[in-house]
């Protein structure tokens, strides 16, 4: 690779971290629906979920893919938006987007293959790892909004109801339910 190329490489691949950054400053729109004052932003609830992932995993998962996986989950939502129910997108085309995206994202950081199959293992439920990490991602809903509900004073049952209904684990609804 000669060094004009390099540099192309290396700037694109700077741009699409620095593009991935700004997660750390989008409000998850579901709190903000819901009237939440200061709500967290995406970035944070990924570290959220990395954070169960990685003091939860149960025996049979491999704690290093769930984590990598909670990391990632959400990364193509810097492109299309928190997109939530009430935004009037079916699941369908939500996935069709967010797929779209975030093998764009990829292939702009360098085309890892093994990250793509990460995200579609989350995204697909396909393997242990994946359906672990997506009930983490429910389980931090529902202890998000019961940190809100106590500290704002606000109603999210919802939310804690939406995470119960998902969630299979005796032990991930004992959490999630306080």
């Amino acid at each position: 690779m000669t060094s004009r190329h390099r540099g192309a490489v290396s700037g694109k691949i700077r741009n699409t971290l620095l593009e991935c950054l700004a997660l750390k400053d989008l409000p998850r729109a579901g709190w903000v629906n819901a009237g939440v004052e200061n709500p967290e932003s995406v970035a944070a609830h990924s570290w959220g979920v990395a954070w169960l992932a990685a003091v939860l995993c149960p025996e049979g998962v491999d704690r290093g893919v769930a984590t990598t996986i909670a990391v990632i989950h959400d990364v193509a939502e810097v492109r299309v938006g928190d997109i939530t129910p009430a935004d009037g997108i079916d699941s369908e085309e939500k996935s069709r987007m967010e797929h779209e995206e975030i093998v764009k994202i990829f292939d702009a950081l360098g085309g890892d293959e093994s990250l793509l199959e990460l995200w579609l293992d989350y995204e697909g439920e396909r393997t242990p790892e994946g359906r672990f990490v997506k009930a983490c991602d429910k389980l931090d809903m529902a202890l998000q909004a019961s940190v809100y509900s106590e500290n704002q004073g606000l109603d999210l049952s919802e939310f804690i109801n939406s995470a119960l209904d998902r969630l299979d684990d005796d032990v991930l609804r004992l959490l999630a339910s306080g």
